[in-house]
């Protein structure tokens, strides 16, 4: 089985860290390639850099031959884009944002997510609400700090630790991971705050398993129903 994992940014050291993650949470057998956007924004961190990077993973995908896969794993938390996605490739998308919220279902009756910049907040406040799964969530909590700022990771620890103390006063009973550079964070996060922790690329690559292994793919009847062809194809504007 082969899975795609796209990262929603051009920073190519963040696609290495989020495919580490991913190969770990792989099963045997399970080969996984990351792709990173050749053009869009460095980090997306609000709305403007989210609409912009969804065009880019789209674009990617779109132009991508390389060899067959068998599901995508998006790995943006709370980016724009997964919709699309579904529509376009023939193969099970799952998003990280909402795998680790499903999965954050299974392990209590609220979670709260644990993100980056504030400002990032409520577009994934918006993403778990489309995906079904905002009703369970008791807080989505700021760090304070840019995706390009976790590669420190007693910083990164520290600051998911305070933010975490919020989402839990809040009832948060389980924690999600809000970035997929924050991956690799959660066991030593986990115990330490006596929760459970999720990692949205973890849980996004073991959902893709599943569905690919139970010969799942997205529906054609109605939202994702495949478009009908234009005679003249957009391209991403020129620099």
């Amino acid at each position: 089985m082969r899975i795609v994992v796209t990262n929603c940014n051009t920073t190519q050291e963040m696609t290495a860290e989020i495919v580490r993650g991913a190969r770990a949470a792989a099963g045997p057998g399970t080969t996984v390639t990351g792709l990173t956007p050749a053009w869009g924004p460095e980090s997306a961190e609000g709305w403007l850099d989210s609409y912009l990077s969804a065009a880019a993973v789209l674009d990617t995908l779109r132009t991508y031959d390389g060899p067959p896969y068998d599901a995508v794993v998006m790995a943006g938390f709370g980016e724009h884009g997964r919709e699309g996605v579904r529509e376009l490739v023939d193969v099970p998308v799952v998003d990280i944002t909402e795998a680790a919220a499903h999965l954050a279902c299974l392990l209590g009756r609220r979670y709260g997510v644990v993100t980056t910049l504030e400002r990032s907040c409520g577009q994934i406040e918006d993403s778990l609400e489309l995906a079904g799964v905002g009703r369970n969530c008791a807080a989505v909590v700021g760090t304070g700090l840019g995706v390009l700022h976790l590669g420190d990771p007693h910083r990164t620890e520290a600051a998911f630790l305070a933010a975490a103390e919020h989402a839990r006063e809040a009832g948060a009973e389980v924690l999600v991971l809000g970035c997929a550079g924050m991956t690799g964070l959660q066991q030593v996060v986990s115990e330490k705050l006596g929760v459970p922790v999720v990692d949205g690329v973890g849980a996004a690559v073991k959902l893709a398993e599943a569905l690919v292994g139970m010969g799942l793919r997205t529906s054609r009847a109605g939202s994702f129903a495949k478009p009908v062809p234009k005679r003249r194809d957009w391209r991403p504007p020129a620099e």
